[in-house]
């Protein structure tokens, strides 16, 4: 049986409750658990706790060049990474994705985070996500990571969305952008995925060998 708020028996107890369980997937027994456990650890180890999570909501910055997460304003550690291949640039929906994928150890080119996917229903159009920061980019434009005389003759875009509606339709939205540049190869992941699946849920074998046995998409 649920607690009742009233029964924590302190305000800054239930304060705490309702903050934590506020996460996803944290119901408010395990947001009162881990208040409770709180209480057991050093004050020290709980500030510092508390100062991490502030400190990366306040300072996290996000690279102008492939919207992925970073720790300075300019640039991001894979735009920045010279070993990168930087004829290939794979178009994820999250940083979570970014993630799985790089756990993979099968890829490693550049990516492009687009915040999510175009969903009429959510209310989620085209220009809710960072499309026309990609096309900028594969065209040079704003001092992207591909800017004039950088432009690799062939540039690869892997599409690693999920193989839902909204993830086709995101994919091919972004294909018909950007289909009249001859430089561009479109590819997307081999279906080792389920339909609809979500990256992050996807094992680390079977998310390797779609990328390393990708298929092209388009015409």
């Amino acid at each position: 049986m649920e607690l009742r708020q009233n029964n924590y028996y302190s305000s800054l107890l239930e304060e705490a409750v309702n903050s934590i369980s506020s996460l996803p997937g944290v119901g408010r027994k395990t947001a009162l658990r881990h208040c409770l456990h709180l209480l057991r650890l050093p004050k020290e180890n709980v500030d510092h706790f508390a100062q991490s999570i502030a400190d990366y909501r306040n300072n996290i910055c996000f690279c102008p060049k492939c919207n992925m997460i970073a720790d300075e304003p300019l640039s991001c550690s894979f735009c920045n990474d010279i070993s990168r291949d930087r004829t290939k640039i794979c178009v994820v929906e999250s940083v979570r994705d970014v993630i799985s994928i790089e756990a993979t150890g099968q890829y490693h080119g550049l990516y492009h985070i687009l915040g999510g996917v175009i969903s009429p229903i959510n209310g989620i159009g085209p220009g809710e996500l960072s499309i026309d920061l990609l096309v900028s980019r594969v065209s040079g434009e704003d001092n992207g990571v591909f800017s004039g005389e950088d432009l690799p003759q062939e540039t690869e875009i892997i599409f690693a969305l999920s193989s839902d509606v909204e993830g086709e339709t995101t994919a091919f939205y972004i294909y018909r952008r950007l289909e009249d540049r001859p430089y561009l190869k479109f590819t997307t992941l081999a279906r080792g995925l389920g339909f609809g699946d979500d990256l992050e849920y996807a094992d680390e074998i079977t998310l390797g060998r779609s990328i390393a046995a990708r298929c092209p998409f388009g015409k």
